[in-house]
C-alpha cells in the first residue's frame, strides 16, 4: 500500500462488521471460554510467565499489521467526527505499542497469587482448614476506544487464570480483533485453547445484551467506559458486575493544613490529568482559612486554565469564582472546571462528601492527626488519602503492578481490581480420615 493509500480514508477505512448470527455465536463463545478457563487453572506460573513474555515478542512482531488495522479505526473515526482527544486514545502509536509491551512484560513480573494458602489453621479434632486463592473462571469485559486496553486485561486474566470475553468499543473494532489474533497466535502455539482470549467480532449491541444474558458460562462481568455504558450493563447483566459509574473525588483542606502541601496536592490532583476518573472535581476549604488560603488557591487553578464554580461565600471571598448551580454539586466535569465549597467543619466536608461523592477517591489535606484518622475511619471511598494527590488512586501508583479498572462496589472488590482481585478464594481442608460426630 503506498503512503497515499494510507492516508486516504475513503479508501482505509473498512466497514466495521456485523451482527450476523450465522457467524458469531454468543453462547458458544461463553461455553469455549468455560473450558478454556478449565485448562488455564492448571498451568503453572512458568508457563503463564512464558506465554505473556511471547506475547510481547509477538506484538512487536507483528507491529506493523497491528498499526495498519488501527489506521483502519483512525480514519473511520475521522470520518464519523471523533474529537481529537478521542482519536488520540484510539491510536496504537510506537509510544502506546511500547507501553502494552512493557506492560506484558510487567504483568510477568508480578507475583502469581493463584494457588496460595493461607490462613491455615488446625481444629481440634486435627483438621487443617485453610483458604486457597482460585480464579474467577471466565471475565467478561465490556469497554470504550483505548485498544491497548485489550491487551492488558487479557495479561492480567491469563496471569489470573482467567479466560476472559472482550467486547471493545466500535470506533477500535479491527484493533481489538487483530491484537486478539496475537494473542491466540501464542496460546495456539502452546497448544492452549485460543478460546482463553476472544474478542466479540462484531459492533451490535445486541451481541452485548446476549453476553450479559451468560451467566451459566461467564462469572463475572467488568464494564469500563462512560457512565451510560456502565448503567446499562449493570441493568442488563444477569451476571454479576463490578460498576464504577463516575468518578466524583474531594479534597478537603482542614483548618490545621499546611499551605504548601496543599497547593501542590490540588493542583496536580486537578490539573495534571483533568479527563480521568481519578481527577479532582470538587475543592472543601474550612471556614477558618478560607480568607487566607481560598484566594491563594483560586490564582493558582485559574492561572492554568481552570474555571471555578463555587457556593456563595466562596463568590463572596473571591469574585474570580463563578455561582455555582444545583447540578455542579457532585458532577464528573472531566475537563478543567472545579467546585468549590466553604464548610464549617470536618463533619460538614464528610456529609457533603457522602452526599455528592461516587466513592472513588476522597481527600484530606490536614495536621491534625485526630482529624485524619477520622477522615480515614468514617469516609467510605475505594481510596481515603492523607495530604496526597487524588492522582494516586491507580493501580500502578498503589503498587498493584497493573489494573483491570477500579471498582466502586464492594463485592467482591473495592479499588484498583490486580491480579489478587481477579480471584477469589476456597476452603481447602487436609484431613488424616476424620469423621463428623
Amino acid at each position: 500500500m503506498s503512503r497515499n493509500q494510507e492516508n486516504d480514508p475513503q479508501k482505509s477505512a473498512a466497514p466495521a462488521p456485523s451482527l450476523k448470527p450465522a457467524t458469531i455465536d454468543i453462547p458458544l463463545m461463553a461455553r469455549n471460554g468455560k473450558k478454556a478457563a478449565r485448562m488455564l487453572v492448571s498451568l503453572s506460573t512458568e508457563v503463564k510467565n512464558s506465554l505473556l513474555s511471547q506475547m510481547a515478542a509477538a506484538l512487536e512482531e507483528k507491529r506493523p499489521l497491528i498499526q495498519a488495522e488501527n489506521r483502519k479505526d483512525l480514519a473511520a473515526g475521522r470520518l464519523k467526527g471523533l474529537s481529537a482527544a478521542m482519536l488520540d486514545r484510539l491510536e496504537l502509536s510506537d509510544k502506546v505499542m511500547a507501553a502494552m509491551i512493557s506492560g506484558l512484560h510487567e504483568v510477568q513480573a508480578l507475583p502469581d497469587p493463584v494457588g496460595e494458602i493461607s490462613n491455615l489453621v488446625k481444629r481440634p479434632n486435627g483438621l487443617l482448614v485453610g483458604r486457597m486463592r482460585i480464579p474467577l473462571g471466565v471475565i467478561g469485559m465490556i469497554y470504550e476506544s483505548r485498544p491497548n486496553v485489550t491487551v492488558d486485561a487479557a495479561a492480567l486474566c491469563l496471569k489470573a487464570g482467567n479466560a476472559i470475553i472482550l467486547r471493545g468499543g466500535s470506533e477500535a473494532i479491527h484493533s481489538n480483533l487483530v491484537l486478539v489474533e496475537v494473542l491466540q497466535g501464542v496460546l495456539a502455539a502452546n497448544s492452549i485453547d485460543p478460546a482463553a482470549i476472544q474478542v466479540i467480532p462484531v459492533t451490535d449491541r445486541a451481541a452485548v445484551t446476549e453476553l450479559l444474558a451468560q451467566e451459566e458460562f461467564i462469572d463475572l462481568i467488568i464494564p469500563r467506559g462512560g457512565e451510560g455504558l456502565i448503567r446499562f450493563v449493570a441493568e442488563t447483566s444477569r451476571i454479576p458486575v463490578l460498576k464504577h459509574y463516575k468518578g466524583v473525588c474531594h479534597i478537603f483542606v482542614d483548618q490545621s493544613a499546611d499551605f504548601n502541601k496543599a497547593t501542590p496536592v490540588i493542583m496536580n490532583s486537578k490539573t495534571q490529568r483533568p479527563g480521568v476518573c481519578n481527577a479532582l472535581e470538587g475543592l472543601l476549604i474550612h471556614r477558618a482559612i478560607a480568607a487566607d488560603y481560598l484566594p491563594v488557591i483560586a490564582r493558582q487553578l485559574t492561572a492554568a486554565g481552570v474555571e471555578l464554580r463555587g457556593c456563595a461565600e466562596s463568590v463572596a471571598l473571591v469574585p474570580a469564582i463563578s455561582p455555582a448551580s444545583a447540578s455542579d454539586w457532585g458532577t464528573e466535569f472531566l475537563d478543567l472546571i472545579l467546585c468549590v465549597k466553604v464548610v464549617g467543619s470536618l463533619d460538614e466536608a464528610m456529609d457533603y462528601m457522602a452526599a455528592h461523592g461516587s466513592q472513588h477517591t476522597e481527600v484530606i489535606v490536614t495536621e491534625d492527626y485526630s482529624n485524619a484518622q477520622r477522615f480515614m475511619a468514617s469516609v467510605d471511598a475505594s481510596a481515603v488519602m492523607v495530604n496526597a494527590s487524588t492522582r494516586f488512586n491507580d493501580g500502578g501508583q498503589l503498587g498493584l503492578g497493573a489494573e483491570i479498572g477500579i471498582s466502586t462496589t464492594k463485592l467482591h472488590a473495592y479499588g484498583p481490581m490486580g491480579l489478587s482481585e481477579l480471584t477469589t478464594r476456597k476452603f481447602v481442608v487436609y484431613g488424616a480420615g476424620q469423621v463428623r460426630s
